[in-house]
């Protein structure tokens, strides 16, 4: 329970970032993407290297919907 408080503290720190900026919203997807990639990696084999293969996978597929989904600055 201590442990996904921890998390949840971290995750609060990214809605402080500026959603227009790409490079905040890859980083924060990356960050967000390692923490749930590790947690269910590490839940699902028991150990440690799942959840490192886990969080290798889950921080490249945030940091790719991150980038993505950054939207577009319209100027009037």
């Amino acid at each position: 329970m201590k442990q996904l408080c921890i998390v949840g503290m971290l995750a609060l720190g990214l809605v402080a970032c500026n959603p227009y900026n790409r490079t905040d919203r890859t980083l924060g997807g990356a960050a967000i993407g390692a923490g749930a990639g590790a947690l269910v990696g590490g839940v699902a084999s028991g150990s440690a290297g799942g959840a490192l293969a886990g969080a290798a996978i889950g921080g490249v597929g945030g940091a790719i919907v991150g980038n993505a989904t950054t939207p577009r600055r319209y100027r009037y």
